[in-house]
């Protein structure tokens, strides 16, 4: 789901958002009125009183937004399948000012699952940001990890933020490059 109209919105409720791209996690209070600027991945970035900030998915109640669907998988699930939910969770993670998940931006280098001692999976993550020095980085980690853990038979993500080799638009896919102009 990607919105790039205004829709203004009401919080229903207070609701824990974070500031864009500063990273502070702050309250919103209920009765605060704003535009929804970007809704991806079951997140959405509205602009408040002149700032930007990203709602998480478990919170789109409190701007009238359904919050996503729990994960199935059957418990029986193969390696490839888990894999395979992997990479879709991985796609609905989005920077909060770019309109591309984070996969076809080329920023995950590394997606590895384990077989861990108690029977359930874990992943190993590594990712990039597309400047080292942006305030969201580990915000979209923790949206990394939080999407991860959400898919059932993955009992923990660890996802370490690396700086090499340094992003390049060369990184991007194909669709991500045309849609930005950045060939």
């Amino acid at each position: 789901m990607y919105s790039r109209s205004s829709e203004p919105v009401r919080f229903e409720r207070d609701c824990a958002a974070v500031m864009v791209p500063q990273g502070e996690a702050v309250t919103l209070p209920a009765g605060s009125v704003g535009y929804i600027t970007q809704g991806l991945g079951g997140s959405y970035t509205v602009f408040v009183e002149g700032n930007l900030f990203r709602i998480a998915g478990k919170d789109a109640d409190a701007i009238g937004k359904e919050v996503p669907p729990e994960l199935e998988l059957p418990a029986d699930a193969s390696d490839e399948e888990v894999e395979a939910m992997v990479w879709s969770q991985l796609r609905t993670c989005f920077d909060p000012e770019i309109p591309f998940n984070i996969v076809d931006l080329g920023l995950v280098y590394e997606a590895s699952l384990k077989h861990l001692d108690d029977g359930s999976r874990g992943i190993d993550v590594k990712m990039t940001l597309t400047a080292p020095g942006c305030g969201m980085g580990e915000i979209l980690v923790d949206d990394v990890r939080s999407k991860l853990e959400q898919i059932p038979t993955i009992s923990s993500a660890d996802v370490e933020l690396v700086f090499d080799p340094p992003w390049g638009r060369h990184m991007m896919s194909e669709a991500a490059r045309l849609e930005t102009g950045m060939y």
